[in-house]
């Protein structure tokens, strides 16, 4: 599947900007650069090198830029890599990259340079598709997962996994061979043991999926409850900023209204949602509606309800009708600064449910409702396993090959054949493949890195 074209992309975000890179990588990469390059002799010089000098077409200067030369394969994509600094204007950039097609390079796919790498063994599939979330992390723990996996935490975690199993399929195998003798070089204990740990991992990494997935996309924070409850004034106090409208009029929000929080490096997308009332006109239902739709598909859900002008009872009400099951359910309540608090110690809630008491308007308690946010959605799950699965692709094989490995239990306790044994354990070695990339298919390929921006 590896091209012998030289491919080039824009390697940095299209648009205006002080520097603009260009990337090549191929075999011919150095020598087309060359071939428009009006400088040192870019085929005599070491690999890691920077050199200044002209982009010319014939006689025409382009731009002045700076080539770093990697010689393969001490390159991304141990093939030969050129990166051209040039002016970040769209003409020049242009301009360069049409000239280099026009010298024999063509214009790369989108994840080309990544599936290079992939392909000429310089990363694993799942550190290739780690490279994709690390480009798009925007929060200080997506990022550290991203950066873990890149850097081989969860392949070599699987790796070690693999190879166990691997010992036992090749004694099985051995079996197979001596069947008319009927021998067992595969000790049943020894491997029932070892399955039993591969699932404990399996079964621990397929939980890290729902911290994993909510740290990679951010945790959907839906801030519901009835008109004028301060839902809008929470949203302004918790960003510190005046981003929701304000009024004592009920029912002022009839969309929602989302923003991103950042609480410990974990993003929080908070939703400012309309009014839970009997709706008195056609666009208010339709805000009810959203508002019920969005709890649904809510991680976390923050329940603000009027201390002084709700009863026990309308607030037991009110937490009966919006508690999903699955969903993290935080109860707060707000305008403490209006009211003494002794008449909450009446309100009974389940053990499920966190509550705070707080006023939005005067800050009071603000900081303390990100702590228990935090703590409610990711407590100390963090540091339960360094390693952390955050793709839909890889938790869906893990559960594969945790079936297969099921069934080589089965095999065991109500013993079966070795051949059998041996179907089963390939299987699951096959689905751990499929995430480091040990067995690929040309559409698992395109469609991974299908993704991935072009010049990466």
């Amino acid at each position: 599947m590896i091209s012998n074209e030289t491919i080039v992309a824009l390697s940095t975000p299209p648009g205006s900007g002080a520097i603009g890179v260009i990337r090549l990588s191929g075999a011919a990469a150095i020598e087309i650069t060359n071939s428009v390059f009006s400088g040192k002799n870019l085929l005599s010089q070491p690999t890691h090198t920077l050199h200044f000098g002209l982009i010319k077409d014939g006689d025409i200067v382009i731009d002045e830029v700076v080539v770093s030369l990697f010689v393969g394969p001490k390159s991304y994509t141990k093939e030969n890599v050129v990166e051209i600094s040039c002016h970040g204007s769209n003409y020049i950039i242009q301009q360069i990259i049409n000239l280099l097609i026009r010298k024999g390079a063509t214009a790369a796919k989108p994840g080309e340079f990544t599936l290079r790498a992939f392909l000429n063994g310089a990363m694993d599939l799942s550190q290739a598709e780690a490279v994709a979330d690390l480009i798009s992390s925007d929060s200080q723990a997506a990022h550290s997962v991203a950066m873990n996996q890149l850097r081989g935490g969860f392949s070599n975690e699987l790796n070690v996994l693999r190879e166990q199993l691997i010992h036992f399929a090749s004694m099985i195998e051995l079996e197979l061979d001596f069947s008319e003798e009927d021998v067992e070089f595969a000790n049943r204990d020894q491997l029932q043991e070892l399955i039993n740990k591969i699932t404990l991992v399996l079964s621990k990494l397929i939980r890290s999926f729902e911290l994993g997935n909510v740290i990679k996309e951010g945790i959907n924070t839906v801030i519901a409850g009835r008109p004028n409850a301060g839902k809008s004034t929470l949203l302004n106090a918790l960003l510190n900023e005046d981003r929701a409208i304000v009024s004592e009029i009920a029912g002022t929000t009839r969309d929602t209204i989302e923003e991103v929080l950042n609480i410990n490096g974990i993003n929080f997308r908070l939703i400012d949602t309309a009014g839970i009332r009997e709706a008195t006109d056609t666009i208010e239902a339709i805000g009810v509606e959203k508002t019920m739709q969005k709890i649904s598909q809510s991680a976390v859900l923050v329940y603000v309800f009027d201390v002084v002008n709700l009863t026990v009872t309308e607030i037991q009400e009110d937490i009966a009708s919006l508690y999903q099951p699955g969903i993290a359910f935080v109860a707060v309540a707000n305008k403490i600064d209006l009211t003494f608090t002794d008449r909450l110690k009446e309100l009974e809630l389940p053990s499920d449910i966190q509550f705070m008491a707080i006023s939005a308007k005067e800050n009071q308690h603000v900081e303390d409702l990100k702590g228990l946010l935090y703590e409610t959605a990711v407590g100390d799950k963090l540091s339960e396993s360094h390693t952390m699965v955050t793709n839909i692709r890889h938790v869906e094989a893990l559960r594969r090959t945790q079936d297969s490995l099921n069934s080589v239990s089965e095999g065991l306790v109500n013993p079966v054949t070795s051949e059998f044994l041996a179907i089963d354990i390939k299987q699951a070695l096959y689905y751990l493949g499929e995430i480091t990339g040990k067995v690929t298919t040309d559409d698992l390929l395109e469609n991974i890195f299908s993704k991935f921006c072009i010049g990466k």
